[in-house]
């Protein structure tokens, strides 16, 4: 073999090889500045970092919402800003437990909305989540509660037993300013 080759990683660094670790160290910065919380690396102007780090909130917002429709649906509007606040200063782990430990976090809190409660009965009796580890298939029934919400996996199978507590809903009131308990203000013109 005729020429020189580059050195193998015994010998010292070479100049190209201080700046590429120079470089990852930066990017590695950056990067935890926009999905960790931490600090903004030198050099990078505040206001920009701030709006690709928003940007970057809202798509994983939408992704986490992609894999826990119901408890995106039961926050409603404000189903952006718990997420950004929640995992404002937390890298991902992915949509599914990322997902998974907000709605844990928000049970602990007494906040998780009825329908969130469901979803997240029916994921704990059908899979095994420690919080660590990639959530696994159970092999043996299960009974999982959340928020009032009641589910059971069997088989491989998850029915839910008993749905979450809803809130009352307002009734109308007649046209003297008592509530129409018997609902007549639905069929009754005046």
């Amino acid at each position: 073999m005729t020429g020189a080759s580059r050195p193998t990683g015994d010998g010292p660094l070479d100049a190209g090889d201080r700046t590429t670790g120079g470089l990852a160290q930066r990017q590695a910065e950056l990067v935890a500045a926009l999905v960790a919380g931490g600090p903004p690396p030198a050099g990078f102007a505040p206001a920009p970092l701030a709006a690709t780090r928003a940007a970057l909130l809202r798509k994983r917002a939408g992704e986490v919402a992609r894999h826990w429709p119901l408890l995106a649906a039961g926050l409603g509007a404000g189903w952006p800003s718990t997420f950004a606040g929640w995992a404002a200063n937390r890298p991902t782990v992915g949509s599914l437990r990322d997902g998974w430990d907000l709605a844990r976090a928000l049970r602990e809190r007494g906040a998780l909305p009825p329908a969130g409660a469901e979803e997240l009965a029916a994921r704990e009796a059908g899979l095994r989540y420690d919080g660590r580890g990639a959530p696994r298939p159970r092999r043996l029934p299960a009974v999982a509660r959340a928020g009032g919400a009641v589910a059971v996996q069997i088989a491989g199978r998850v029915c839910l037993l008993r749905p979450a507590p809803r809130p009352p809903a307002a009734q109308p009131a007649g046209g003297d300013g008592v509530p129409d308990a018997a609902g007549s203000a639905a069929w009754i013109s005046d």
